[in-house]
């Protein structure tokens, strides 16, 4: 049974999502204010969080800053009253998988929440893909979100394992920017061009020998970018 936690301050809402979670066959944790979800968050056993963005406490922009610096890779999706584009931009460049703005459709929370689990490493064991695989500095491992260089682990955030993982799948392909994104985070392009090229830039920074002048994930200009693996990585 897939575990959520629910980060959120108002009473009324998260008994609503945890009766409605647990319909869906979820179990469903709750903390009602920003401290006791971080602490919660970094104890693990969590398959999904529902992080509000304005918590008494601790901001669910920390939270989310704060559990990626410490290499939780869970799945993260936002919740918020706030509509800007720019709260949406920092909370994906947090580390955030996805994010929905109050008030927001059950319905369409509980897509956005099978979609994230479908990817997650019990699935991908179940594709084959639990071995690792050589990209550029990095060997990787998208079934257990491993990546490792020269015998030691990298951190990398779960929405970088989804970007790289959707260019591996589609190497040699140029892939579109509006299509990266709408396959790795189902949100609006109004806000696609600056993640995805911030995202390729920390991943470049990772897998590549000379990330100013990559030779794995190149540009294609006015479009979007193409993973390219020599026969041996």
């Amino acid at each position: 049974m897939k575990r959520i936690l629910i980060v959120e301050d108002e009473v009324n809402m998260v008994q609503g999502l945890k009766d409605n979670l647990e319909f869906e066959g979820y179990q469903v944790d709750t903390a009602l204010e920003g401290t006791t979800g971080l602490q919660k968050i970094l104890g693990g056993g969590y398959d999904l969080i529902l992080l509000d963005v304005m918590l008494p406490g601790i901001s669910g922009f920390d939270i989310c800053k704060t559990a990626r610096k410490e290499g939780v890779n869970i799945p993260i999706v936002l919740l918020t009253a706030k509509g800007e584009e720019i709260d949406k931009v920092l909370g994906l460049e947090l580390g955030a998988d996805d994010y929905i703005t109050k008030p927001f459709s059950l319905r369409e929370l509980l897509a956005r929440i099978k979609a994230i689990l479908r990817r997650s490493p019990a699935g991908n064991e179940a594709n084959g893909e639990s071995a690792l695989i050589s990209i550029g500095n990095l060997q990787i491992s998208f079934a257990r979100y491993l990546a490792m260089e020269g015998g030691r682990e990298i951190k990398m955030t779960h929405k970088e394992f989804e970007v790289l993982h959707y260019l591996y799948k589609n190497v040699g392909k140029t892939v579109h920017r509006d299509d990266l994104m709408s396959s790795v985070w189902s949100i609006d392009y109004d806000i696609t061009t600056r993640t995805v090229d911030n995202f390729i830039l920390k991943l470049r920074q990772k897998i590549e020998t000379d990330p100013n002048n990559p030779k794995i994930i190149i540009t294609v200009h006015g479009i979007g970018y193409k993973m390219i693996l020599s026969p041996s990585a």
